[in-house]
């Protein structure tokens, strides 16, 4: 945490079976000891503490029974209820959901800790940065991803104004609170995203499956993205001219009506012969396939290293251990591609195995290899070749992705600077 203030613990007061806190030398009591309106309360307490909007201490949090009974409003923790059974089916793409879910789950999860049972009328851009502050204090997140979670905040209440279940109002007071911006926050600054160093590449390579091998150089000399990459088929790839082309069916952007076709010049094709040879609707890279290598791969380097021979009831118990790990794997389940997950784990085991063997090689991810590639197009053909080459709308984008080079600048600061 970037606050030094020590954090009044939640404690119990045995008289009356009564939560309590202290915050600066005064006790506030929260309601019935462990009861989930009282750690509410009491995350609320600390949160508007620690961001300096504390309330006086002798005003009330509690609604009237009348009130409650005569409005009946909405209530953040069922604003949320509704909020989540519609963003279950929207945010669905062939039976399976997206990742966008899991970030919303995130983002509410605060705003049901500290006001879940707070009426959504009031709700307003005092409690919104307070749930600012506490991300930031009791989170630490970065900037950007606290930037990210206000706002998927506030997408959540534009979707119940259009559902008519809070006045437009409350959308209007918390859209007056900006995002962080740089060097105006305490807010900690994620770390740039740089390109992956050839170097380091071309070490882990000897580390990995021939699967992976080739999945790296494709996207080296593509730029795709790892989700686009691991759902490559030979029915999506056009093979009629000298240069292919890979028809993406899926990818980041095809919500919002945008198509992507990715030309696979001479090196790929020939990577990617080999894998050409497989029923057409069938993934290019299977993870059956790179398993199967790291087991035949591990036997053969111990058979070499063995000095003994092999005696039969070696072989058996051998035999056995082979069966329980294909149960287990059966159990587990092999997919039938890799996913971006699965493919950026891959790398990570390898560059685990290469430091068991006293191996030391800088860490990357495959995100790194799609910076790498943006960067290289735009030192050789400039901004726009490398804002095409990795499929990008806006130039805006391709900024962040494809580095400048400074070799020009210093060549013109030398001529004419």
């Amino acid at each position: 945490m970037s606050v030094s203030k020590r954090i009044p613990k939640y404690r119990h007061y045995k008289p009356k079976n009564l939560a309590v806190v202290r915050i600066e030398g005064k006790d506030r009591y929260l309601g019935k000891y462990e009861s989930p309106e009282s750690w509410e309360k009491y995350h609320r307490l600390i949160a508007e503490w620690l961001s300096g909007k504390r309330k006086p201490f002798g005003r009330s949090d509690s609604i009237s029974a009348e009130r409650e009974e005569s409005i009946r409003e909405l209530t953040v923790n069922e604003l949320i209820l509704s909020y989540w059974r519609y963003a279950e089916r929207y945010y669905v793409r062939d039976g399976e959901v997206t990742k966008e879910l899991a970030c919303i789950k995130a983002a509410l999860r605060p705003l049901r800790r500290l006001f879940g049972t707070t009426l959504s009328s009031e709700f307003g851009p005092v409690k919104l940065k307070t749930l600012q502050n506490h991300m930031i204090d009791e989170q630490d997140l970065c900037r950007n991803e606290v930037n990210k979670r206000i706002g998927r905040i506030k997408r959540a209440f534009r979707w119940a104004v259009s559902e008519e279940l809070i006045p437009p109002s409350i959308v209007h007071g918390l859209d007056s609170v900006n995002g962080l911006r740089k060097g105006r926050t305490h807010a900690r600054e994620s770390k740039p995203i740089k390109p992956a160093p050839d170097e380091a590449i071309e070490a882990i390579l000897s580390f990995l499956p021939p699967t992976i091998v080739t999945m790296i150089e494709v996207q080296r000399l593509t730029g795709m993205r790892p989700s686009e990459l691991v759902r490559m088929r030979p029915c999506d790839i056009d093979v009629e001219n000298d240069i292919w082309i890979y028809n993406l069916e899926k990818h980041k952007t095809d919500w919002r009506g945008q198509t992507k076709m990715v030309p696979l010049g001479p090196k790929c094709q020939q990577l990617l012969t080999t894998f050409m040879d497989r029923p057409v609707e069938s993934f290019l890279f299977s993870p059956v396939e790179a398993q199967q290598w790291r087991i035949d791969h591990r036997a053969l380097n111990q058979t070499k290293k063995r000095k003994t021979p092999i005696y039969p009831s070696e072989l058996r118990a051998r035999e056995k251990t082979k069966a329980k790990r294909r149960r287990n794997r059966s159990k587990r389940g092999i997919g039938a591609r890799y996913t971006s997950a699965s493919y950026r784990k891959a790398i990570e085991y390898a560059f685990r195995k290469a430091k068991k063997i006293g191996v030391e090689i800088q860490k990357w991810s495959p995100s790194q290899l799609r910076h790498s590639r943006g960067t290289e197009v735009r030192k050789i053909f400039g901004i726009e070749a490398s804002r095409v080459s990795l499929g990008h709308a806006r130039l805006e984008t391709t900024e962040i992705y494809a580095e400048k080079d400074l070799k020009l600048a210093i060549e013109v600061a030398r001529k004419i600077g």
